[in-house]
């Protein structure tokens, strides 16, 4: 009896201790990040992500790849939220949370907004699809290693990587 409850003690000792490790995400290669504005018109943007590293890699080619829909981050699926109904790059979308998805282009991208918010980054279902708009890249002012989102008053949002630019505009 007693070497069976120092077992169940170990066992759970170390199923705690897995428990916790997996829970935190800073550890992690593409460590998470949030960013959040309250735009002039007063709407409040928050993307959280995992912000993958470039480490060498071309954007659009072995990372992001063109033509190829991409869950616009790392891990979980990038989460954006908007606590009003706005409208994105010209095009109506409700308030609420989405799954941010991309398709990566060379001289335009598609940022997709789908439905199902709390997902792996992997298991996109484009019949889930809110709402789909296109945006010119550009290059960013300075080579940024880690995928980041910046959003400014004026509700343009930019995703930043490498030496790319993504911006699209919520007003």
């Amino acid at each position: 009896m007693k070497k069976i409850f120092v077992l169940s003690l170990f066992v759970s000792v170390i199923t705690a201790f897995t428990a916790s490790a997996q829970q935190d995400k800073s550890k992690r290669a593409s460590p998470p990040a949030i960013v959040k504005e309250t735009t002039a018109s007063g709407t409040t943007i928050t993307i959280d992500y995992s912000q993958p590293s470039v480490k060498g890699r071309k954007i659009g080619g072995e990372i992001a790849p063109f033509g190829k829909v991409w869950r616009t981050g790392a891990n979980e699926a990038t989460v954006f939220e908007v606590d009003k109904g706005v409208k994105v790059q010209g095009k109506t979308l409700p308030a609420g949370k989405y799954s941010l998805y991309s398709i990566p282009g060379e001289k335009e991208w598609t940022i997709i907004f789908n439905k199902t918010w709390k997902q792996p980054g992997t298991s996109y279902t484009e019949a889930d699809d809110a709402l789909r708009v296109t945006t010119k890249p550009g290059k960013s002012a300075s080579f940024t290693e880690k995928m980041t989102f910046n959003i400014d008053k004026s509700g343009k949002v930019t995703l930043v990587w490498g030496d790319v630019a993504v911006p699209f505009t919520v007003k």
